[in-house]
């Protein structure tokens, strides 16, 4: 799966993601088939972190 390449644009999809479909970070990169600590890269260089507590990235 191609992900967007806007961070704005990647929050708002992965937020989605967990918030309707999926209960952990993990569960979303498996089922998708993504790099778990490639996301989280992406996601801290543009300023954002995953909070497993709430499920989804600030």
């Amino acid at each position: 799966m191609e992900l967007p390449s806007d961070p704005m644009m990647l929050l708002s999809f992965l937020n989605m993601k967990l918030r309707d479909f999926y209960s952990s970070l993990d569960e979303l990169c498996s089922d998708l088939d993504l790099d778990k600590e490639e996301i989280l890269k992406k996601m801290a260089d543009a300023g954002f972190e995953y909070s497993e507590e709430n499920n989804k990235f600030w």
